[in-house]
């Protein structure tokens, strides 16, 4: 089984969120059994250069993109024994930083079409492409309207895996010709077409072979309005063809016995090495040292999706439980300045970090006994995997993943890993959080949780089962 990841992002090479993780991880469990999987990305400036020199020159090609013909480069790395390819083109991607400029429909136009031309380079041809959100989306078309003819590409199949449906890719409907080669055949409601525009999402919607996405709560809420963001009426058209798969997290990477990141290093949920990890992060970022404080973490972007307006109403009252509250993230300026001023009126109770940093990430998870995520939605989370695999029990709401992966705690039958609330409202949050620390000062139910926490299952290994069981049925089998 030979499989090709296309994607915007990938660690450790570029990311800026969860993709990049997924990206990053999946393919060794694929490759573990049995299939050999490669991805490929663009070559971004902001890629290390210890990686970039180890980059070799495959061929190179032109990619069409409208009328213009433009340079294509192929190269290729082997790292920790997967094959990446990289899609060279300095106009495109030598920038600062990966999105967010004003091209971005010019720039993913060429990266879907460079895609295909340079796979005909890199021999290896693949049985399944496999793309990954909106700036892959147009593969599938891509693939069907210009490549089909030729014997390489005739007997590919398409998946394409949805990690966050908000972010669609929408652009005016000029590009069509412009930058797709595509002509007016294609811009209907069963197409591309989307209010007047044309949807690389939608693209992927309609012409992929099979559709994931990576929850099984998630696959279900998307298909309903309030989480489809208008095409929930196309998701339920093709639910025969979408499968919700867990993501897992790398457990080699991330793992609190071997991270040198930690104060401490520990395995499992560890009570008292763990607290010497609070006791260590409160000492660096000058909370007062207290072992027998429940210590809350939120590592995140501070947007809206989050659920910060959550927090931003109900801090106070927060602040009133004796705990404290380290946050690590960047983001939207008004929850930045949240939690700027909660830590310069409580500066014995709040640390506001507001940057995006691995290293203190891991130690705030090391750190950490609760871990805040009160997200509005939530395709599936990383966070919270890594916050139960560095012996924290998350509080979330219950939404797409985060419902999946974390289950309440029930005092009564001694089950969950966590905490959680349904709605979406502050005053449900705060009395979530307020059954979090009553049960952490209560010894033997937090030993419990502990417990529960440290047989919680997040890596890849099932999901990856999953997605080969899709793969086979896409290729016959084989």
């Amino acid at each position: 089984m030979k499989v090709l990841f296309v994607a915007s992002e990938c660690a450790p090479f570029a990311k800026t969120g969860g993709l990049g993780d997924v990206i990053g991880s999946l393919p060794a469990e694929l490759a573990k059994l049995g299939a050999d999987v490669r991805v490929m990305m663009p070559k971004y400036a902001s890629i290390a250069h210890h990686f970039r020199e180890r980059m070799e020159l495959v061929s190179t090609c032109e990619a069409r993109v409208g009328w213009r013909r433009q340079y294509c480069g192929l190269e290729r790395l082997v790292h920790d024994g997967i094959t990446y390819y990289f899609i060279d083109n300095e106009y495109y991607f030598k920038r600062p930083d990966l999105y967010g400029y004003y091209d971005e429909a010019e720039r993913y136009a060429y990266f879907n079409h460079a895609a295909l031309a340079a796979l005909k380079l890199a021999d290896f041809r693949a049985d399944v492409l496999h793309g990954h959100d909106w700036q892959t989306g147009m593969i599938p078309l891509l693939l069907d309207a210009h490549w089909r003819h030729d014997p390489f590409y005739r007997d590919m199949r398409t998946v394409f895996t949805i990690h966050n449906l908000k972010y669609q890719g929408i652009f005016p409907r000029s590009i069509l010709g412009d930058l797709l080669n595509l002509g007016d055949e294609y811009f209907h409601i069963d197409g591309v077409e989307y209010h007047g525009n044309v949807n690389f999402m939608k693209a992927a919607l309609n012409y992929s072979d099979y559709l994931t996405t990576v929850s099984p709560t998630y696959a279900e809420e998307i298909q309903h309005p309030y989480y489809g963001e208008g095409m929930d009426g196309l998701l339920r058209k093709r639910r025969d063809r979408l499968r919700g798969i867990l993501n897992g997290i790398d457990t080699a990477r991330y793992n609190p016995a071997d991270d040198p990141h930690l104060f401490v290093r520990y395995e499992g949920c560890d009570l008292e090495r763990k607290r010497e990890n609070k006791l260590g992060l409160q000492r660096m970022l000058g909370l007062p040292e207290r072992g027998d404080v429940p210590l809350i973490g939120l590592v995140s972007r501070l947007v809206e999706q989050k659920g910060i307006d959550l927090i931003a109403h109900t801090i106070e009252d927060i602040l009133r439980m004796d705990v404290q509250l380290v946050v690590v993230g960047t983001g939207e300026a008004r929850y930045e300045d949240l939690f700027r001023n909660a830590a310069w009126r409580h500066p014995d109770k709040v640390s506001a970090c507001i940057t995006f940093d691995d290293g203190l990430a891991r130690k705030v998870y090391a750190a950490s006994d609760l871990y805040l995520m009160p997200s509005q939605f939530e395709p599936c989370g990383i966070s919270q995997l890594l916050a139960l695999r560095y012996g924290a029990a998350p509080i979330v709401r219950e939404t797409g993943g985060l419902r999946d992966t974390v289950q309440p705690y029930n005092e009564y039958t001694g089950e969950g890993n966590g905490f959680s609330f349904f709605a979406y409202n502050a005053h449900d949050m705060l009395h979530t959080i307020g059954r979090a620390v009553h049960f952490y000062h209560d010894r033997e139910h937090w030993r419990r949780i502990c417990r529960n926490i440290e047989g919680s299952r997040y890596g890849w290994a099932e999901s990856a089962g999953q997605y080969m069981e899709i793969y086979r049925l896409l290729s016959g089998g084989n």
